[in-house]
């Protein structure tokens, strides 16, 4: 009886060891400066494998779920980002530091030409610039879209998204079927959420999806968003927008 109890122990840790392995454990580590050795606070670490993030303290420390080969990745304003690949010295060792590279800055001249107002209403509104991202809707669909910039045949553009069963964007989307199941994981995770919307460099969600820059363009062009939409958007704005899309893919899809 006390052998089998023994062994039915022994089969049970192995289970729980078992689980805990492929989940992930709990992995803590420091930030800092590369040049200066100080920690870096607020730096947003993500974990591209198993999607979801977290952010350094004020002593630059962190603590994040992850299994060995995971890879975190690191990005702070001002800094070069950086990939890690997990290991078992990671777990083994405590406060593992990871050095992050100040960037250098070049600051361009910049003319600054402020607008010559008149006083005359009629006409300083003509000179006033105006934000072209034409963006429809059509009522019933609960979806926008965005027509182009000054695009005569931006409302054509939208029905024959929606009349044409995704044909464009197949090859786009069929092509990176997991990466694409990502997109609703990073959508559900606050920190991730908070450290596109300060990005604009389009680096994180190549990283995260595995996507070339000229894919994610190719997404948003298809999808009918304006190239000024594709230029201006934050990464958090750009990740809705594909995400949207996508959604609308699959349901277009399988009414073929």
């Amino acid at each position: 009886m006390k052998y089998l109890l023994s062994i039915t122990l022994i089969l049970f840790s192995l289970i729980v060891f078992s689980q805990e392995t492929e989940e992930g454990q709990r992995l803590s580590a420091v930030v800092v400066n590369a040049q200066s050795g100080e920690p870096l606070e607020s730096v947003h670490v993500v974990n591209l494998n198993q999607v979801f993030g977290t952010i350094t303290n004020e002593k630059g420390e962190f603590s994040i779920t992850a299994a060995v080969n995971d890879t975190l990745y690191f990005s702070f304003l001002g800094f070069k980002s950086q990939k890690i690949r997990v290991t078992n010295d990671m777990f083994k060792f405590e406060n593992t530091e990871i050095a992050l590279t100040e960037l250098a800055y070049a600051l361009e001249e910049v003319i600054v030409r402020p607008y010559q107002l008149t006083g005359y209403l009629e006409i300083d509104v003509k000179n006033l610039p105006i934000n072209n991202a034409y963006q429809y809707s059509i009522s019933g669909l609960g979806v926008s879209y965005e027509g182009g910039n000054k695009n005569p045949s931006a409302v054509t553009k939208v029905l024959g998204a929606i009349l044409n069963p995704a044909d464009l964007l197949r090859n786009l989307f069929g092509k990176k079927p997991a990466q694409m199941r990502k997109l609703r994981q990073m959508r559900e995770d606050e920190d991730i959420r908070n450290l596109l919307a300060s990005k604009f460099d389009r680096e994180t969600l190549t990283e995260f999806l595995q996507l070339e820059k000229v894919d994610i363009q190719d997404i948003l062009n298809n999808c009918n968003y304006s190239k000024s939409f594709i230029t201006t958007a934050n990464d958090l704005q750009i990740l809705d927008a594909i995400s949207s899309c996508y959604e609308e893919y699959k349901v277009l899809n399988r009414k073929k």
